[in-house]
């Protein structure tokens, strides 16, 4: 039957960041939407067929990561490079395809993919055959190819910049009529995101000794900082690549990683400040004023800038929110673990955000990092008209840390995909 309703005793409303109780949830599976919310008047719930009992459990809106990359598996098990050189193309499809089949099954009905990472436009053929049914995954936003000017995103082994021997990463441009053309480019090959980068490396693509010399490590006596971040796109270049964006009503994201790219990035108008590991109070309070969307990516850089992560990083997340910067919770998920997403939720709540404020950073913030409405869907909350995705854990997330790691019931689109703990309609 089209329609049935979904029957909850405690149900995480992220609009009022607290609990209601007693809610259920009528869905349609021909729509994907849902129809109908409302609060019963007693715990009791009259049960039709096809109806779904999750009273005892603690009900949330399906879950979104903001920066994900679907190509890419743990560094742990194989840096950035050596997928792209060592993996073949149909490896790293088949490896998407089951990354996207542990998220929705983690409880991440909606993935923000920021970039193809040497797969050119694949990430949105993978999207549209998620959309068509042909295999399970979150709802994907995808960016294709990131922007970077010349020199700067790009494979390459030590300086050798007129020899990429690894696929492109990204579509690079130069001077504001190529970032014009770049946008416009990205728009027709299916992005739904603008990701620039706004600094980065320019003189190898990573710092010895995760490049590789064939036969030594690194150089023998490499300087203090062998390979800062710099920026890669002056001001006016950025301006145009968001002002072509909003041409087609696309929303934007950057890639920053020093407080000089930061602002200028927040200045030209990007939707999303992705990283963003120096800052200051300066930036957070342009960022809240702008309502500029950011996306602190802990979980990664609990793994590369360990060093200065708690005591610097973590610290300056919490200041983020303390000064109304809008949050949303991506992790750079693929750098990890898929499935562990969870963890850049677990470190917001350890740099001293509230678990009901990060929870609502995960749902409706992560729809803002989409684009709000200009992503075409509503998702996030509890509404008539939004699309019916609908998680289910059996501890109370707003005070157990780690109960989002314990998914027992998935539905996206009104399909159910976890029931009980168990997959549905997966083979």
């Amino acid at each position: 039957m089209p329609q049935y309703t979904v029957h909850t005793s405690w149900l995480f409303d992220p609009k009022l960041k607290s609990a209601r109780q007693n809610v259920s949830v009528t869905v349609n599976t021909v729509s994907g939407l849902i129809e109908r919310v409302y609060e019963r008047e007693s715990a009791d719930a009259t049960l039709q067929p096809g109806d779904i009992d999750l009273r005892g459990k603690y009900v949330l809106p399906g879950l979104v990561d903001a920066h994900t990359h679907v190509f890419l598996h743990s560094y742990d098990e194989a840096g950035a490079l050596k997928q792209k050189r060592d993996e073949s193309m149909t490896e790293r499809i088949v490896r998407a395809v089951n990354h996207c089949r542990t998220a929705l099954l983690a409880g991440y009905t909606t993935y923000r993919d920021l970039g193809s990472e040497g797969m050119q436009e694949c990430d949105a053929s993978l999207r549209d055959a998620i959309a068509r049914g042909l295999t399970p995954g979150p709802r994907l936003f995808v960016a294709t190819r990131v922007l970077a000017s010349t020199g700067a995103f790009e494979c390459r082994t030590e300086n050798a910049g007129g020899g990429h021997c690894l696929p492109a990463s990204a579509d690079a441009v130069d001077g504001p009529a190529e970032c014009r053309q770049a946008v416009r480019r990205r728009i027709a090959a299916g992005a739904d995101v603008i990701k620039f980068f706004a600094d980065y490396r320019r003189r190898i693509m990573r710092s010895p000794p995760a490049v590789q010399h064939p036969y030594k490590a690194s150089v023998l006596h490499p300087p203090a900082e062998p390979n800062p971040d710099y920026l890669v796109f002056d001001d006016e270049e950025m301006r145009m690549i968001v002002a072509e964006a909003a041409l087609a009503r696309c929303p934007v994201a950057a890639h920053c990683c020093t407080l000089e790219g930061a602002l200028a990035a927040v200045e030209a108008g990007a939707n999303t400040i992705e990283h963003v590991y120096f800052v200051s109070d300066e930036l957070f309070t342009r960022m809240a004023e702008k309502r500029v969307v950011f996306v602190p990516t802990l979980a990664v850089a609990e793994k590369l800038h360990s060093a200065r992560f708690r005591s610097a990083i973590l610290p300056q997340t919490k200041r983020a929110f303390d000064l109304g910067v809008r949050l949303a919770c991506g992790g750079d998920t693929g750098t990890y673990r898929h499935g562990d997403n969870v963890r850049e939720l677990e470190l917001m709540i350890e740099a001293g955000i509230p678990a009901a404020d990060v929870l609502e950073a995960c749902t409706v913030g992560g729809w803002e990092s989409c684009g709000g409405d200009l992503c075409g869907r509503r998702f996030g909350w509890f509404e008539e008209g939004l699309q019916a995705d609908i998680i289910a854990v059996e501890q109370d997330p707003t005070t157990v840390t780690g109960a989002l790691r314990d998914i027992s019931f998935v539905m996206k689109d009104a399909t159910v995909w976890k029931l009980d703990g168990n997959p549905q309609g997966m083979v």
